[in-house]
């Protein structure tokens, strides 16, 4: 007998979705889900945030030529 294991396991579909937002309510209660949502809300922006400021450090880093202050363009 042959076992057949799926070879793509793709993205959660409707009735997918349904039973994981079940388990949540189940597991955190209804009054503690917005809370949730806020606070992973929150740590996302934050995520953001630091790695647009690395990005910007290293091509700052990668930059061949200095970056010229206000008062040296202004001579």
């Amino acid at each position: 007998m042959e076992i057949l294991l799926p070879t793509f396991i793709g993205i959660p579909g409707g009735p997918e979705l349904l039973v994981i937002l079940l388990l949540l309510v189940l597991l955190f209660g209804a009054d503690k889900l917005p809370k949730l949502a806020r606070s992973s809300g929150e740590a996302m922006g934050e995520f953001k945030r630091g790695r647009t400021q690395i990005e910007d450090e290293l091509r700052e880093a990668a930059d061949p030529t200095p970056a010229r202050t206000e008062s040296e363009s202004a001579e």
